[in-house]
This record gives C-alpha cells, structure tokens and sequence, in this order.
C-alpha cells in the first residue's frame, strides 16, 4: 500500500457499501456545505482518549462502548438522550465500583445514522425496494428508499443538537456522583437490582462524606491535562461506524500544527466487519487519520490478515490507536478468539481488546421478532473473559447495545429476551421500538454491569474468579431466564 495519503485516496480503491445517489451534482453541493460547517468535535479532545485509550491498553481503565445500533432522527430528544447517558453513567459507576478502575465512556451516539446491509434491495410486503440504509441515507418508509444528499446534512444537524445536549448535561451536574439515583433507575422493577446499586450509592454517599471532610474531593482526575473534578463531571466521548466515507471526508480536517489530519465528526470511529477489506476504500481512509479508531473482529477474520491490518493501519504501534471488538457469537469465540489473540501477540501491535456480545447472537424469535438472548450475551462475555485470562491477555472493555429510552408510561423497551427481569417471546411485541438491532434495556443492561462488577471485584480481591456461565448467572442472583 501506497505511503502517501490524503483525505480523498480512498476514491482510488474499491468502495464496499457504497451508496448511489441519482443526483451527483446535489451531493457535490452538499459536501462543499459539509466542508465549510464547524467540526463537532475537536484535535485535543480526541489526542485525550488518545491518551485514555492507551491507559485501558495497560490494563489502568476500563472501555464501555455503547448505545443504539443505529440512531435516528426521531429520536433525538430529550429524553431519549438523558435516558442514554443516564444508562451510561449508570453502568460505568457499577463497573468503577467493582473494579476500582477509572471507565472510559464512549457512546455510540451523535453520527450513529448508517447502516450497513448484506444486500442492497429487500423485500417488503411484496414489493422488491432499496434496502434501508440509516436515516442519513434514506427512509424506513417503503416508498422513501431514494438516496438523497441532503440527509446527509440533516445527520450533521441532528448529530450537533445531540452532542450539545449532552456537553449540557455533562457540565452541568447531572453526572454528578453526589446524586446518581437521577440518572432513570425508578423504574427497574427487580428487587435484586435495586438493593444491589442501591448498596453502591450508600457506599458512595459516605465516601463522599469523608472525602469532603478532609478536603480531598477534587483530587486530580486520571485523564491527562485534565482539570475538572471527578465528582461533579465526567469526560465522555462519541463514536459511530465511519461507513459513509463522503460525509467523513467531508468532515477531515488538518491538524493545528500542520502534521495529519483529524475526523472531527466524532472522538472514534470503528471499521465493520463487511468493510475492513485491506486493499479496500475504508482502509485506506482510517489509516490516515489521527481518531483512534476501532476494527470489528469475526469468524471471518483469518489470524495472518488481523495481523497485515494491523501493519496497514498502525505501521508505527503508537498506543492508543486501535481497539479490537471482538463479536464472534457464543457458540463460535472459542474457536476464533484464541488465534487472533496470539496473532497480535506476534505481532507485536498494542491493541485495546473489547467484546461486542450482541452482533454474532442474533436471532427470530417464534413471533417473529428479531431478538438476542440474555444468555447467548452473558455466554460470550464469560468465554471472552476466559479466553484472555488463559493466554495471558486482558479484556480491557465491552461494547453494547442498550438503550435506557422509556414509553410514554415509563415502561423499557422489550427487544432482547431473559435477564433479571425474564422476558419471554410472547413479550417482545409490548415495547419492540428498534429498526435496526434489539437493545438490551435498562434493567438488562445492569445485569451485564452487575455481572462484570462482580467478577472485576473478585479477581482484584485475590478471589477465584469464576469464568463460566453458570458461575457467573449465580452471580447476577441465579435469575435465570425461563424462556
């Protein structure tokens, strides 16, 4: 591969999941419109996860990675969005809790609007269309499948309105440890789960106590350069698939100091499985640009070409910039994972290994639903956790698909099956709202934070540290599913 990189090489290679838009010279004038707006976000914030990122590669933080699989633009409200980092916060205080270890917080949030597709037309109701492609491509609605550019900036503005809500949010004490009980946990109805955190905001309560009567309160945060306290705000940071390699450019800009260039749609961007083509277009651009960016790993992923993707877009192994997301599927990790640790081992490249529990264990249900089971999740992050532990490598984060979002009764969405609060097939259809993939809901999602708070809490003490399902369900209180 050729050394010399700009922010438009990409047109020279092959492009997978490319978009054809009828109208060329309407998404020319879109992308010069794109090229003159304000980044979204900027240089210094990204070189900090930069720098965040590379603590997590020395096992001193922990990523999570989370949110929608697919955003879109109806629901960038308000409450949609408290409701996200409300969950956020939530489960990142349980894993800090149990694993006395400072948590990295990027959301798949603000950009999150394409969506890749294994065949361009589906078939609906009969009917052969363009297949829906995100809501900065085209519409859900059947008889709005046309490409059309000026989505694109409606991305843009929608992407802005949500991240301005959440720097409002962040800076203004809603992530605030000194009251976390805000942050949308009224509503879970197992008892376990509301005992258990609430052991941990009474713990937190007199920490704060003493903390404040020796003055030690605002002690220095862990982040580099950092002078905000760590009580009263938190840094979090947005991410989405840079599957859209027009609007991405359209987004690059130079570096203040004249050497490389930045994504500024977003802190992180992540490379996906149907797009990580080594002599292809997505490659080509994410090696070039400064975000630390991440690489979904799996089944199809061959150890020799990990390792040459690796060569290709981290030729110098600075730290920091590449985080795998491993998502094989529970029945398969024991298969894939273990190669592809010892590949980058030889390799010698430092990575920042998370799991991704949800994509390789999709399912139909019997009403129809497409669905995930709480235990095929948990299976995968157990196998994850072993696996590493047995070749003497780290998990160092997870990466989710939740949603703390509410009905209008208060009520979460009923999209994955079991947990703690053992939903059933014949529940799916009560709150089902995602049109993409099923979300694990609030009271599910904390089950994954208790079960790796837990586990995290354990090995630090110096316990045995049980590393298969059954041992780790009878941590979460034996609440298996009955479906």
């Amino acid at each position: 591969m050729s050394a010399e990189w700009s922010p438009s090489s990409w047109k020279s290679k092959s492009i997978a999941q490319d978009v054809t838009y009828p109208n060329p010279d309407q998404l020319s004038n879109v992308l010069s419109k794109l090229e003159q707006l304000p980044p979204l976000v900027t240089p210094a914030e990204i070189e900090r996860l930069r720098y965040q990122l590379s603590l997590v590669q020395r096992n001193e933080a922990f990523l999570l990675h989370a949110g929608d699989c697919a955003e879109s633009f109806d629901a960038c409200t308000q409450q949609n969005i408290s409701a996200k980092i409300g969950l956020i916060l939530s489960f990142s205080l349980i894993l800090i809790w149990g694993a006395r270890l400072p948590v990295v917080r990027i959301g798949r949030i603000a950009g999150q609007y394409a969506k890749p597709r294994s065949s361009p037309t589906e078939t609906i109701n009969g009917k052969l269309v363009t297949s829906f492609r995100g809501d900065n491509v085209n519409g859900l609605d059947p008889n709005d499948r046309t490409p059309d550019p000026q989505r694109l900036l409606s991305a843009y503005f929608h992407s802005t309105a949500t991240l301005n809500h959440v720097r409002g949010l962040l800076t203004s004490g809603f992530a605030s440890l000194h009251h976390p009980r805000d942050w949308s946990f009224n509503h879970v109805r197992s008892p376990e789960l509301r005992e258990e955190f609430e052991f941990i905001v009474d713990g937190l309560s007199d920490a704060l106590d003493f903390s404040r009567t020796i003055g030690a309160e605002r002690s220095a945060p862990f982040e580099q350069g950092g002078g905000r306290g760590t009580v009263g705000e938190v840094d979090f940071y947005t991410s989405h698939e840079g599957l859209m390699l027009d609007y991405e450019e359209a987004l690059t800009r130079p570096a203040p100091s004249g050497s490389g260039h930045y994504n500024t749609s977003a802190h992180f961007l992540w490379i996906g499985d149907r797009t990580r083509q080594l002599d292809g277009a997505h490659v080509e651009y994410f090696r070039g640009i400064r975000n630390p960016i991440g690489i979904k790993v799996g089944p199809s992923m061959a150890d020799d070409e990990l390792a040459k993707l690796l060569d290709v877009v981290n030729p110098s192994k600075e730290p920091g910039r590449i985080t795998l997301i491993s998502r094989y599927g529970a029945e398969k990790i024991d298969a894939h994972l273990p190669g592809h640790i010892e590949a980058v081992k030889r390799s010698g490249h430092p990575v920042v290994w998370i799991c991704d529990p949800m994509h390789g264990n999709t399912l139909t249900s019997s009403t129809g639903y497409k669905t995930r089971h709480f235990s095929a999740i948990i299976g995968e992050i157990t196998s994850c956790l072993r696996i590493h532990t047995s070749i003497g490598s780290r998990l160092g984060g997870i990466s989710l698909e939740f949603t703390g979002e509410l009905n209008d009764e208060g009520f979460s969405v009923t999209e994955c099956l079991g947990g703690s609060m053992e939903l059933s097939e014949e529940q799916l259809g009560l709150r089902y709202q995602s049109f993409c993939d099923p979300r694990l809901n609030f009271e599910q999602s904390l089950d994954v934070a208790f079960l790796l708070s837990n586990h995290f809490k354990k090995e630090r003490r110096g316990k045995q540290v049980g590393t298969d399902h059954d041992v780790l369900y009878s941590e979460l209180g034996g609440r298996e599913s009955k479906v």
